[in-house]
């Protein structure tokens, strides 16, 4: 018959295999070269810093409408759409790609300091145009330099991983794919990291923020837009360091004896050099003209406009894939393709529903932070708790579960909503 001391040693063994095989493992394969694509990752998710005080702003300073939001979200969607061909791009451009995250940063900051502008200084900043203009400009630049970012990372992620070991002989195909996994999972880290830290930083500044007169409330949303600054001052410091570990590679491979053309393939050149699609290239290029020439017209429906046009071209594009691949994957990346688009074409409750919580629920900056808070550490610890999970499952049984979990847990404000908690 076992003891209880032996039961509960077990548990505790299985609870420290657990926590060595989802977190320790992770820190000892962590690389110095992995650093810069994490430090661009995590300026993503760093982004929502501003998150909370932009809420507040809008809502009490600028009095435009939750669906008036709902259609300029539409518009700052767009430039994701583009992720594929951005990162096309990139793999074309492989040499120059940190050009990409100085624009993207320079664009950051330029929607950074416009809402600094218009906090700080808004009667200057009207003088030139009305400040839903402003906020208009600030809200659609800002997406560009995030996804134009996230794409040089993701290009950056596989320059983190070596393709020789210390002695200059080429790692095993096994350790490479190690190396990449472990990268990719580092990069979600990052990004939720980022998130749990700067809504810790938001709970501690809007510490006690409620009982404040409205110009320390102010005050304080100017001092987290100027600390929103360090955004892409990260990713600028993070292809800064990968250019020093490239500079410090080269050095030790030609000790090494490499010659220089060698060393320019390994640490400059991609694995696999990328031609031009055209396809993608033009159907990408017919989609921002088709965004712009609509947008910029005001014509009506044009938000319906564009979407049967982006469809018609990303229909036009998956055909011709389509057509190179074996039915077996064309019947998975069809299914799989339609599955996300019913799941991501899901309409969300948007900004009305944060504005009824402040509203009608009296919720003010300081607990909207800590609910943040716990909204992205659950979000980090379930990273770990369903990585497993994730990798071994389909997609359909992952957006399946994602669907139905995400409707339990939306019930709770459904219900507040019709008076559950009064």
């Amino acid at each position: 018959m076992n003891r209880p001391d032996d039961k509960a040693d077990r548990v505790l063994h299985a609870i420290y295999r657990w926590i060595d095989r989802n977190l320790l493992e992770l820190g000892r394969e962590m690389r110095l070269s992995y650093l810069p694509p994490l430090m661009v990752y995590c300026a993503a998710g760093i982004s929502g810093l501003t998150g909370i005080v932009g809420t507040f702003f809008v809502k009490d300073y600028l009095g435009l409408s939750a669906a008036f939001l709902a259609a300029l979200g539409f518009w700052a969607g767009i430039p994701w759409a583009l992720k594929m061909p951005i990162g096309h791009l990139v793999d074309l451009l492989w040499r120059y790609k940190a050009g990409l995250v100085y624009l993207g940063a320079s664009l950051i900051a330029a929607s950074l300091f416009i809402m600094i502008g218009l906090i700080g200084n808004p009667d200057t900043m009207r003088a030139i145009m009305p400040a839903e203009a402003w906020f208009v400009l600030s809200v659609l630049l800002a997406p560009v330099g995030y996804v134009m970012q996230d794409a040089v990372a993701d290009a950056m992620t596989v320059e983190a991983v070596p393709q020789v070991d210390a002695h200059g002989q080429p790692l095993d195909e096994a350790t490479v794919r190690l190396m990449h996994t472990t990268m990719q999972t580092l990069g979600r880290v990052a990004i939720i990291g980022g998130s749990v830290m700067v809504s810790l930083a938001n709970v501690v500044l809007f510490k006690g923020a409620d009982a404040l007169p409205e110009a320390e409330k102010v005050a304080i949303y100017l001092h987290i837009y100027e600390l929103a600054l360090l955004i892409p001052l990260l990713s600028v410091s993070g292809v800064l360091l990968a250019g020093w570990l490239k500079r410090r590679e080269a050095r030790r491979l030609a000790a090494l004896g490499r010659d220089r053309a060698e060393i320019d393939r390994l640490l400059h050149e991609p694995q696999e050099r990328t031609t031009p699609n055209w396809w993608i290239l033009g159907g990408s290029a017919v989609f921002v003209a088709l965004t712009l020439s609509v947008g910029l017209s005001g014509m009506p429906y044009g938000q319906e406009i564009i979407f049967a046009g982006s469809f018609t071209v990303i229909a036009v594009m998956m055909g011709r894939l389509l057509r190179e691949l074996t039915p077996t994957a064309r019947n998975t990346l069809l299914g799989t393709a339609i599955i996300i688009f019913v799941f991501r074409a899901i309409p969300t409750p948007g900004a009305g529903s944060t504005w009824w919580m402040i509203d009608e629920l009296g919720f003010d900056q300081s607990f909207l932070a800590k609910l943040a808070l716990i909204a992205s550490s659950l979000t980090l610890l379930g990273l770990f708790l369903f990585r497993r999970f994730m990798a071994e499952r389909s997609i359909v049984y992952i957006v399946v579960f994602l669907t139905l979990a995400t409707t339990v847990l939306s019930l709770p404000i459904i219900g507040m909503y019709h008076g559950l908690h009064e």
